[in-house]
């Protein structure tokens, strides 16, 4: 299964691009905000230093381009391991990404593998070198 961190990630970009689009449903906006929320708490939970309120806010206004700082935020509170969070964001993905979701996009199974790339459009170069 996909790390619960990347789902995180992947929802909270999902959620950001779907909710610039005026299409965007009521349903999206309302579960993209709840997920917005439930992340802030998660990583204000780490301290009450202002300069980190500001970078939360900052990285969850624009999720996209900061991907890794929120993989290691999100990492350091443990955010993997609180089920309503992690719910919220398979209920953003379920919204934004149906078809991905049904088909299983977000769910892989990699565990205990090498050689291994999941996502869209990646390029892999493996060599392997021949010991005696």
């Amino acid at each position: 299964m996909i790390e619960s961190i990347d789902v995180l990630v992947a929802a909270l970009s999902a959620g950001a691009a779907a909710g610039l689009k005026d299409t965007a449903s009521s349903a999206v906006k309302d579960a993209y905000a709840g997920l917005k929320t439930l992340t802030s708490k998660a990583l204000r939970g780490k301290g009450d230093d202002p300069d980190d309120q500001a970078v939360i806010v900052a990285q969850l206004a624009d999720p996209e381009a900061h991907q890794d700082e929120l993989r290691k935020a999100l990492a350091a509170v443990n955010a993997d391991e609180n089920a309503e969070l992690v719910a919220a964001a398979q209920r953003v993905l379920a919204l934004t990404d149906p078809e991905g979701t049904s088909a299983g996009k977000y769910r892989v199974d990699v565990h205990d593998n090498q050689g291994v790339q999941v996502g869209d459009g990646n390029t892999m170069t493996l060599n392997f070198d021949a010991q005696s």
